[in-house]
């Protein structure tokens, strides 16, 4: 609580230091009011993917709960490109004596990475784990090419 400098409370709407200020959205999630396939396709839509390099691989990690390894793309394009796509969509029917429902939804959701040179392109591997998919591109690793001197003497 903001304090002014006689004491009390701030009640100033103009005070943008003031804690009394109304949020009409408070206590309203982004998607509260949305039906629970509505907030699946979101996550779809909204997917992130991790990206780690190791000294022997680049390792994708992306988070697709409820997706099956069916449903995902993993392809390595020209010019050293991995697409990471997929494609969701569901159903739900609900009927009872007064009511036949039906809910749709589906979503999309692609990303691209340009690749450096040295990934071994014609090694990549995807892996589809509890929702995790785990692609694992191999590097060319360069060892220092080391010349050996004869010493004279």
């Amino acid at each position: 609580m903001a304090l002014s400098l006689f004491g009390g409370r701030r009640n100033n709407v103009f005070d943008p230091f003031s804690m009394d200020i109304w949020d009409p959205f408070e206590g309203f999630g982004a998607l509260a009011n949305f039906p629970s396939s509505a907030r699946e396709t979101t996550a779809i839509a909204n997917t992130r993917i991790d990206w780690k390099e190791t000294p022997e691989a680049h390792i994708f990690k992306a988070d697709l709960p409820g997706i099956k390894k069916e449903e995902v793309k993993v392809e390595v394009e020209d010019g050293r490109v991995l697409q990471i796509s997929g494609e969701r969509s569901r159903e739900q029917e609900e009927k009872n004596d007064t009511w036949h429902r039906v809910e749709r939804s589906s979503g999309k959701f692609m990303r691209r990475f340009r690749l450096p040179e040295n990934a071994k392109l014609d090694q990549v591997k995807a892996a589809m784990e509890n929702g995790v998919l785990t692609v694992t591109v191999p590097k060319e690793v360069k060892r220092p090419d080391v010349k050996a001197i004869d010493i004279s003497g």
